[in-house]
């Protein structure tokens, strides 16, 4: 048996390409999974085999052409130059293995791959910085599912979120300081959003929309409130660059309903414009990777709605990406 500890990475995935069917594929697997869309099994598949995924992967195909490189998708090329970035910093003793949650590399495959290769230790670290059920949850769950029928199963850690690691804030800290700071009327730290019922389950004593966690983090019952972990993420990075409270906002986007977390990233765009506020720096703490909903999302639909609300200047911080900071704080999370 090898003394070698494998370090498996792992993101949400991304079709194989843009094409309607490709996208349609990639909708099937991951609005399927319980835990995204978390209603009866029969309601949810009717809800997503005939009703979402037929009626939006033609539209969803045109957002993912927006955001498609010549070299593919920006969250599989980040994601490939991680793991070599990692594997590179971490010594003979660790083999970096990256998968995704849905499509390929399925984590299926890559973890059959590592189960041949026996390892002493596996560490299993979805990059999502904030816990939630509906994406490091269902990562570890599929995980746990296959892991379970090994006949051999190592030492597993699981590393389930990092929102106050100090490598992740500061890597976000050097990205805006590529950017004037002083210039900006505003910023906002923009998170993705969830059904309120999801983040209920957290606290099933206490309605979300009553609780002030928003208001201070308290570790002891919030460590895995996302909403709450959200807006520590949010208080974490104005403190260290310095913002005072009544100029940042911490909100939500990509909502599908009124009952998802507020504030709604896109309303509060709407508003600071016809406020008269000219130009706002926009954070996207929740995703490592540029992607569809930083990229596209933030970076083009948001900036029209400021635009067309009178703004003048909605500028988007980049995802950390490959930086080196990045790679570091990975490593500090895979040795410590």
């Amino acid at each position: 048996m090898s003394k070698r500890t494998t370090v498996l990475l792992l993101n949400l995935g991304t079709p194989k390409s843009p094409n309607v069917s490709d996208v349609r594929t990639y909708l099937f697997e991951f609005l399927n999974d319980p835990r995204v869309i978390d209603i009866p099994w029969l309601l949810r598949k009717i809800l997503v085999n005939l009703i979402i995924v037929p009626f939006r992967a033609k539209g969803s195909s045109k957002i993912y052409k927006q955001v498609w490189t010549k070299e593919g998708s920006p969250l599989m090329i980040y994601a490939e130059k991680v793991q070599k970035l990692l594997q590179e910093e971490l010594d003979d003793n660790y083999t970096v293995e990256m998968a995704m949650r849905y499509q390929q590399p399925s984590m299926k495959n890559v973890l059959t791959k590592i189960q041949k290769e026996m390892p002493a230790k596996l560490i299993i670290l979805p990059m999502y910085p904030q816990y939630a059920s509906s994406s490091t949850g269902s990562t570890f769950q599929k995980a746990m599912e296959i892991i379970k029928n090994w006949e051999v199963i190592p030492e597993v850690k699981f590393i389930n979120q990092f929102f106050d690691h100090e490598g992740y804030l500061d890597t976000i800290v050097e990205k805006a300081r590529l950017h004037d700071l002083e210039e900006f009327d505003h910023f906002m730290f923009s998170f993705h959003g969830l059904p309120i019922r999801q983040i209920n389950k957290v606290h099933p004593d206490q309605n979300c929309k009553k609780c002030d966690c928003h208001k201070k983090f308290k570790p002891e019952t919030d460590y895995y409130c996302y909403r709450s972990t959200c807006f520590e993420t949010g208080r974490l990075l104005a403190e260290r660059l310095n913002i005072p409270k009544e100029k940042y906002t911490v909100s939500f986007q990509s909502r599908l309903d009124k009952n998802w977390l507020e504030p709604f990233s896109d309303k509060i765009v709407e508003e600071k414009a016809k406020n008269g506020l000219k130009k706002i720096l926009v954070f996207s703490p929740a995703f490592v990777a540029d992607c569809l909903e930083t990229t596209v999302e933030i970076g083009i639909e948001y900036r029209e709605i400021f635009e067309e609300n009178g703004g003048e200047e909605l500028v988007l911080v980049e995802s950390l990406n490959d930086h080196p900071k990045w790679i570091q704080t990975l490593k500090d999370l895979v040795l410590n």
